[in-house]
């Protein structure tokens, strides 16, 4: 069964003055796939980034910005977190909210993990191009991807459903997943029972789950959604039109994207 981690009722640890909230852990998914801690840091305040030698990940801005590594981070950044890491993000201002996701014991995702930049590498993802759905309304931006974080052991997306968007009920075959809903509100249909996300719920979907999204809502609902790993096979429901992705030659601005990626299917990620 999904679990579905409720903003309401997540509990958070003080380190400092930084308060803690682990939204994923073996005691909630009953496995070591991914760790997930939101975390709040006051103005000037820092929380340390540690990962053992085994161990990958990520970190996300949801509001406020921040410095690691001399790299000056807003909620346009992710950064891709090496095996090892061992650093400070110091938040430069109030109410500066970050997710940090670990992946441990990561060769077992992605055998040439040892590959992976060696540093700290942060992406503008708003730079990169929106890709419209062929058969309905939705957008995406990839925010992890083999060419982004130089490793195939996550992949992550952001995907806007507009008012009245939905998709059709698919499943995943080779990766775990999970939604983190960023703003607006959307139902999610689980094996055929709605489920209401607001912000700063977690979805967490194990393999071969059937799920799918409706945005029955006048805002936009938007979250991010993370693989792990990166490669999976995507299994549309009988009568589902296969969901397939096409380039609109702007980033989140308009402007021309940082790159360019045609025509695909979910899970074609070669090149992407």
């Amino acid at each position: 069964m999904p679990v579905i981690i409720r903003h309401s009722s997540i509990e958070s640890s003080d380190s400092g003055t930084c308060h803690i909230s682990p939204l994923l852990r073996p005691g909630n998914i009953q496995n070591y796939q991914v760790e997930l801690d939101l975390i709040s840091i006051p103005e000037s305040m820092s929380h340390q980034i540690i990962l053992d030698q085994t161990a990958v990940g990520w970190l996300q801005i949801l509001s406020g910005s921040g410095v690691a590594r001399d790299e000056n981070l807003t909620q346009d950044h992710i950064a891709y977190l090496p095996l090892g890491v061992n650093d400070e993000f110091r938040a430069t201002e109030g109410k500066t909210k970050i997710l940090i996701a670990r992946i441990p014991e990561a060769r077992k995702f992605d055998k040439n993990i040892a590959n992976m930049p060696k540093d700290l590498v942060s992406v503008d993802w708003t730079r990169e191009p929106v890709l419209q759905s062929e058969h309905d309304e939705r957008k995406r931006v990839y925010m992890a991807t083999p060419t982004l974080a130089g490793t195939r052991a996550f992949k992550g997306e952001m995907i806007t459903y507009p008012p009245g968007a939905s998709a059709p009920e698919h499943h995943h075959v080779g990766a775990e997943h999970f939604q983190y809903v960023i703003s607006g509100q959307g139902t999610a249909i689980l094996d055929g029972k709605a489920v209401r996300l607001n912000v700063g719920d977690l979805l967490y979907n194990y393999e071969h789950e059937p799920h799918s999204f409706i945005n029955d809502t006048d805002d936009d609902f938007v979250f991010v959604e993370f693989f792990v790993p990166g490669p999976c096979d995507t299994i549309w429901s009988p009568g589902a039109n296969l969901c397939a992705w096409l380039p609109t030659g702007e980033d989140t601005e308009g402007r021309k994207p940082s790159r360019d990626i045609g025509y695909h299917v979910h899970g074609q990620d070669d090149g992407i």
